[in-house]
């Protein structure tokens, strides 16, 4: 009888280590598939993002007036009549009928931009007002505004007027860290054409044949300007000088010693919530609030960038814009500060990269070029650099320890991200529960043979007097 008792518990003891190191592989399991597989899926604002902006292209400009994200975080799409709204909302999105489409906001903007220039003025396009905001800061004189007044008059109600405090200026500073003769700017992004590597930065910061150094006293050279777009546009290339060996090329600084790995570009949406990193102040985050804005800067007129709530400060400029670990823009220009807030907008990275022939030096279809001989530059200074030193193996979005760059940070959807994943009791629970049962049986079995020992040593000494 004791017997069969004992193989009892030997096939149940052997029960619960099984269990154990299944419930190991399945934690293991769960694990490694948030840290491969599921860590390269989009968050659900991509998501909505991408849902959107492929309904708008898929419906034409014709019948849709742009899209964005709504407070619940669902794709919105505008559309002019109904046969375009159900197939909006057989798409899972919801669709707003709107009385102008896409078509009729660009003809507003063409016409704006026809207009006399007025220097602190912009215009973007609100898809969820579906009209064209103008904007004049406080520079603009009240004859201007007059001028610019009656313009938008005679294109109707397509146009919303608004009056903005600060000045519509680009982020540049005469202090440090990507020091140049025009004075300091951030990196923003590494990008390659196969043969060479550059910093992806704001037109403004420096024409073609600025040199770029990472300290005010010109001892460290990081590289020198060979083309760039401004006004027009707002971005440049740095060219990394020969030898440079790119640490971490795929990840951008975000203060606090750490960084977010880059692994793609796109477009963002109205309505996303977006990060930028910059040399004066640090981490900022915001939300996107129009697309295809003109901004007329003292220097010049900019086209087709982003708008956005993300504060920025003189230094800041050429600084990356990213969600997800995608990149998004490259800081341009704006008003107001990180005290009080303001507007600040953002060259798109997407445009960028298709007009200078390059590709981040994360795209796998972007071979980065291989470092020649000759002097080492330096790609680990700043703040909000794009190159600090690192690993490319982490998941996009992750924050990463080791990144250069200083500077007061803010809150990252990479850290929500990955304590989401830890915090993930659909993959994680099984396997824990498995452990943990099999553990509550193993110290079941122990207390159950401890008692049978006992009982059968005071039985024996009764027995043997």
């Amino acid at each position: 009888m004791r017997h069969a008792r004992r193989n009892v518990q030997r096939i149940a003891r052997f029960a619960a280590i099984g269990g154990l190191v299944s419930g190991g592989l399945m934690v293991s399991h769960a694990v490694a598939s948030e840290t491969s597989d599921e860590s390269q899926a989009p968050n659900a604002e991509t998501r909505a993002a991408r849902t959107g902006q492929e309904l708008v292209s898929d419906l034409g400009t014709s019948r849709t007036a742009g899209s964005w994200i709504d407070a619940k975080g669902r794709p919105v799409v505008a559309v002019t009549d109904e046969k375009a709204a159900t197939a909006v909302r057989d798409a899972g999105a919801v669709a707003k009928v709107v009385p102008y489409a896409m078509n009729d906001l660009r003809s507003t903007t063409a016409a704006l931009k026809d207009a006399p220039r007025v220097a602190g003025t912009s215009w973007s396009m609100d898809y969820a007002s579906n009209q064209v905001v103008v904007r004049a800061d406080t520079t603009v004189s009240a004859a201007e505004w007059d001028r610019i007044a009656k313009v938008a008059e005679s294109l109707g109600k397509t146009v919303r007027m608004e009056r903005t405090e600060g000045t519509f200026t680009p982020r540049l500073n005469g202090a440090a860290p990507l020091f140049g003769g025009s004075g300091r700017c951030s990196a923003g992004f590494n990008v390659t054409n196969g043969q060479a590597n550059f910093i992806l930065t704001a037109g403004h910061c420096g024409p073609v044949g600025t040199t770029w150094f990472a300290d005010q006293q010109g001892s460290e050279q990081v590289g020198a300007t060979v083309t760039g777009s401004f006004p027009g546009g707002d971005f440049s290339l740095v060219q990394y000088g020969p030898g440079t060996v790119l640490s971490g090329a795929d990840i951008v600084a975000v203060g606090n010693g750490q960084g977010i790995r880059i692994v793609g570009a796109a477009d963002p949406a109205v309505g996303q919530k977006v990060f930028r990193s910059g040399s004066t102040t640090g981490l900022q985050s915001g939300e996107v609030t129009g697309l295809n804005a003109t901004v007329n800067y003292p220097q010049g007129t900019v086209t087709g960038l982003i708008e956005t709530t993300v504060c920025a400060e003189p230094g800041d400029s050429g600084g990356p814009m990213f969600a997800d670990g995608l990149a998004l823009g490259v800081t341009s220009g704006g008003n107001g500060d990180c005290q009080k807030g303001g507007t600040t907008f953002f060259q798109p990275v997407t445009k960028a990269l298709d007009s200078l022939g390059v590709t981040l030096a994360s795209d796998p279809a972007g071979n980065q070029a291989t470092p020649s001989a000759g002097n080492t530059g330096s790609a680990n200074s700043g703040s909000g650099a794009a190159v600090p030193p690192g690993t490319s193996s982490a998941a996009p979005g992750a924050v990463l320890p080791g990144a250069g760059g200083s500077g007061s940070g803010g809150q990252t959807d990479s850290v929500a991200s990955a304590l989401e994943r830890v915090a993930d009791f659909k993959s994680l629970g099984p396997g824990l529960f498995v452990i943990a049962g099999s553990l509550v049986a193993l110290v079941a079995l122990r207390i159950r043979s401890e008692r049978g020992r006992r009982r059968y040593r005071n039985e024996y000494s009764q027995s043997w007097g």
